[in-house]
């Protein structure tokens, strides 16, 4: 009997440092995909225009990252389908304006 207590017991160390994991995860996800419009306003109210940097991209796409292993974590299809989705759109604006760079274009 001694020996299932101590097993049980390992068994709630671990799932609360897996529960503190996936928060920090989750918590860590929405830092980096917030903020990213915190840098699109501070610097379009230095270029005293509205603009998008390429940094916004890179942080929505790390964001991003880390709440879909957090939704997939979670078993939530609609969440799941959500940072999926957005990945695709990410990377994708990454590519556009890598590959317009390598042209030699501005922007």
């Amino acid at each position: 009997m001694d020996g299932a207590m101590q097993y049980v017991s390992i068994l709630a160390v671990s799932s609360a440092e897996s529960v503190r994991f996936w928060l920090t995860v989750g918590f860590l996800g929405q830092a980096l995909f917030g903020s990213r419009f915190l840098l699109q306003w501070i610097v379009s109210e230095i270029k005293k225009e509205s603009t998008v940097p390429i940094a916004f991209w890179f942080l929505s796409l790390a964001g991003g990252v880390f709440l879909l292993a957090y939704a997939i974590h979670k078993k939530d299809p609609v969440f799941i389908v959500g940072q999926a989705g957005g990945l695709i759109i990410y990377f994708r604006n990454l590519t556009l304006i890598f590959k317009k760079r390598a042209k030699g274009e501005t922007g």
